[in-house]
């Protein structure tokens, strides 16, 4: 178990000295009241995240005043590895949708690729601004000693919690000001302009302009991620639409306005693929754009993420990036994947089957912590329950060792404890790549847990990077 404040029961990383400092002066009242305060200020400007409660649908997330801390040399690792992932993340769908080079290099299975849902047969051939399909890319970290990290998962359609890694900095620094001038750490309020200028800068080239006109597409405010739709959008100063602002004409898609239409050239779309135009994809979608996919594919407009980037997040796909970024960037991976059984593989179902109740199994499609199952910390009907699924649909799961995950001290009930966390840092892939100096760190705030999503128990806390 690594624990990223305390080298031991009694050293303190140095890192972590003026966080210790500072803890020591607090009392309990006043974590009470920032607790407090922090609570207040989440409710006020309404970030809440969905819950599968029958009784309460929605909750604050619980938030941990103590900052989890890099160094500059610890974050230059995670960096260059998150980048060069992201480059051949984006190299793989490049390919796949055009001349299929690792599938004719026997590298990746063609039956894996193109028997997916993900995998959008109308992108054939199309390449968008820059050969970039996915401009935003999550990569969710773990780490497991001093120098150890291993990447879980990628998310390459719509990665939320960037609001989160925003607002945590922003209510840190309104309740301790002092922790900020005693300690030299990376700003991150420059993101909503780093993200308008990558958006801007794959404007399609007949845009035609030196001012692309962006906008970002929601599904509406039942949409559990809105408040970080909304929040985007304003930061960014572009307008926040859903369909019935948007329309078609000819070759291009336009926004109404009270000045009347207003040609749109790039669109940040928070809404899944199969939502996105109901004349390509769903025909029932009633919050889609008519005709959109057809303005894309003739270069009047782009969309980011494209449709079809979602295959690139498989977690069936996951077991081959090390491989891609050696095939399309010569390199070795800067960042390890954790172990991985392929269920649809004979010999690795019966080892994940013999091996049930020491692995992780996760559902290909899944996400939020859900549809897994942790074997050391299962019932024997849950281990056997997930025999039977396995057994039925082998294809549909992987497996993984369950990894001890870094602690970091969180205050609970107002003693510093360690909990479990991950990290998910954002990077933006445009005329170049860049990593925002911090990310979303979750924390499993259950004692033992190993889950960190917030739908399961998890809050989060602020994610510091310290200057050279």
């Amino acid at each position: 178990m690594f624990n990223e404040m305390y080298q031991s029961e009694s050293l303190i990383r140095n890192h972590y000295n003026n966080i210790n400092e500072w803890l020591e002066k607090m009392t309990a009242k006043m974590i009470n009241e920032k607790n407090a305060e922090a609570e207040t200020h989440f409710r006020n400007i309404g970030i809440t995240f969905s819950t599968n409660s029958e009784t309460i649908r929605e909750r604050i997330i619980p938030f941990d005043l103590i900052p989890r801390i890099f160094t500059f040399s610890e974050w230059s690792k995670l960096e260059k590895g998150v980048i060069q992932r992201a480059k051949a993340l984006n190299a793989f769908l490049a390919d796949i949708y055009n001349q299929g080079e690792i599938i004719k290099a026997n590298i990746i299975p063609k039956e894996l690729i193109f028997k997916k849902k993900s995998y959008e047969v109308s992108m054939f051939g199309f390449t968008p601004p820059r050969s970039i399909y996915s401009p935003i890319v999550g990569i969710d970290l773990v780490r497991t000693n001093h120098n150890e990290y291993f990447v879980l998962e990628d998310n390459c359609r719509t990665p939320s919690g960037v609001s989160y890694m925003l607002e945590n900095r922003e209510i840190m620094m309104r309740m301790f000001p002092d922790l900020f001038h005693t300690n030299r750490v990376t700003p991150i309020d420059d993101y909503p302009t780093r993200l308008l200028q990558t958006l801007m800068s794959l404007a399609p080239i007949k845009c035609n302009t030196s001012e692309p006109v962006c906008v970002l597409l929601t599904p509406g405010p039942l949409n559990s991620a809105y408040y970080e739709h909304s929040f985007l959008s304003d930061q960014m100063g572009i307008e926040m639409v859903e369909s019935t602002d948007l329309f078609v004409e000819g070759e291009f898609l336009y926004m109404k306005t009270v000045d009347g239409p207003k040609k749109v050239d790039v669109v940040y779309r928070r809404i899944d693929d199969d939502f996105l135009d109901p004349l390509c994809f769903n025909p029932n979608s009633v919050i889609g754009i008519p005709g959109i996919m057809d303005v894309y594919r003739t270069g009047g407009v782009n969309i980011c993420s494209a449709p079809g980037a979602g295959i690139a997040d498989d977690k069936a796909i996951y077991i081959y990036v090390p491989e891609m970024i050696k095939f399309y960037l010569g390199e070795q991976p800067i960042l390890e994947n954790v172990q991985t059984w392929s269920c649809d593989k004979d010999d690795d179902l019966n080892y994940v089957l013999d091996n049930l109740s020491n692995l992780v199994v996760k559902e290909v499609d899944g996400s939020g912590g859900y549809g897994m199952l942790i074997g050391p910390k299962s019932s024997k009907s849950s281990i056997e329950e997930f025999r039977r699924k396995l057994s039925a649909n082998p294809r549909g799961y992987i497996a993984q060792p369950l990894l001890d995950l870094s602690f970091s001290p969180t205050l609970i009930k107002n003693q510093v404890e360690g909990r479990r966390v991950d990290l998910r840092p954002f990077c933006l892939m445009g005329e170049n790549a860049q990593l925002s100096s911090g990310g979303l760190t979750r924390v499993a705030m259950n004692e033992g847990s190993f889950v960190v999503n917030s739908s399961q128990g998890g809050g989060v806390k602020d994610t510091w990077v310290l200057a050279e």
